[in-house]
């Protein structure tokens, strides 16, 4: 009979990688506010008909009220502040060329190689776990599994659980190395959230940004005395709605007539996604303290997804029993902005050298689907 070891889970290293260029809110609203300016002139005569609705401004104050964002780092900046474009443009490269994707998951991921001092050769898989992937096929996982030099006899493949795609690849790698199917799993998170948002739209112009994020994810025996995060444990959750969706797909070129291209791009019901999300997320975390054991008072941080600062200002209440400070739930979100999956794993990477040995903290990430992740660590050495 076959007995297969037990391996233990941890993260090693994580490795972030910033877009060179930045957008404040008043450079965004600046331009989305020109574009309402043109619209409504263009269309004066059928606004003043009924025809139309005219378009209101945005303002700073409205963002920062709304979202607690401040500012955004994208790809792309021109062609998102242009009023006649509204969009990055980012020019498509040849086949033969590191895809934009695979780029800024293969600078995270290095990263992260380097902090763990490993070599590309000694990871036996890739995941690539992002809202939007580039393309169909091949994996941008393969592509990022070839670009750093994987272990040839390893695997890779892409997963998208919107928003919470980070933590289900956490889970999915601790999986494979609980198992003993890979004893090295890189996790990356490339999101180019800016090529999914709608500029035009006053509700939602302001929320996303772009970034990449890697989690280096090993089997403990691998780490010797280096530092690292042991994996408590993990929990997922979904529960289906159409109140955050993105109909973009291959099928769009046989859609019946009159269906718009609004939902081709990110639409949400934000009211109904708060109200709804809250609760559920929170829930998830309070089960999944109880199952491991663990009280409000032995967290000792707080790494929440980063879509909405008056989001992880409630759900944080409610896990801890008190008001949290920024010192127990940091924020990147407003010079960051929502980075869809790497919203959590951006606030970890930033927010935890300076835990001690025997802390115990939180990732937790949560958005479309409805989906929600929580992965429970506590740091060693």
């Amino acid at each position: 009979m076959l007995v297969r070891a037990h391996y233990t889970p941890v993260i090693s290293a994580t490795g972030l990688y910033t877009p060179p260029h930045s957008i404040t809110n008043e450079e965004l609203v600046a331009s989305f506010n020109l574009y309402v300016e043109l619209y409504n002139a263009e269309h004066a005569g059928a606004i003043e008909a009924g025809e139309v609705l005219a378009l209101t401004p945005s303002s700073v104050e409205f963002i920062e009220k709304a979202s607690g964002i401040k500012a955004r780092f994208v790809v792309d900046k021109a062609g998102i502040l242009d009023p006649a474009i509204m969009a990055p443009r980012i020019p498509e490269r040849p086949n033969d060329e590191l895809s934009i994707l695979a780029e800024l998951a293969v600078r995270a991921a290095r990263q992260a190689l380097e902090q763990a001092g490993r070599d590309p050769a000694q990871v036996d898989a890739v995941i690539c776990a992002a809202s939007n992937m580039q393309r169909a096929y091949p994996a941008i996982a393969i592509e990022v599994q070839a670009a750093l030099g994987c272990n040839p006899e390893g695997f890779a493949f892409d997963m998208n659980v919107a928003c919470s795609s980070a933590t289900f690849g956490i889970q999915t790698a601790a999986d494979f190395v609980r198992a003993g199917h890979a004893s090295s799993v890189l996790v990356v998170n490339p999101e180019i959230c800016s090529g999914h948002l709608n500029f035009k739209d006053r509700d939602s112009h302001f929320i996303f940004g772009d970034v990449g994020t890697a989690v280096l994810i090993e089997a403990e025996d691998r780490v010797a005395n280096q530092p690292h995060w042991e994996i408590l444990g993990t929990k997922l959750k979904t529960q289906f709605s159409n109140n955050i969706r993105n109909n973009f797909g291959f099928l769009n070129h046989t859609a019946p007539e009159g269906i718009g291209a609004k939902d081709k791009l990110f639409v949400q019901e934000g009211r109904k996604v708060f109200k709804e999300v809250v609760p559920m997320v929170a829930a998830l975390i309070l089960e999944h303290m109880e199952s491991l054991g663990l009280e409000a008072t032995d967290l000792r941080r707080l790494w929440l997804h980063q879509a909405n600062a008056n989001m992880n200002r409630l759900i944080a209440g409610k896990v801890l029993s008190h008001e949290a400070s920024e010192d127990e739930s940091p924020t990147v979100l407003d010079t960051y902005a929502n980075t869809s999956s790497a919203g959590s794993i951006i606030a970890f990477h930033k927010n935890c050298d300076d835990l001690k040995s025997g802390d115990t903290g939180l990732i937790c990430s949560f958005g479309a689907g409805y989906s929600a992740g929580s992965v429970f660590v506590r740091k060693v050495g």
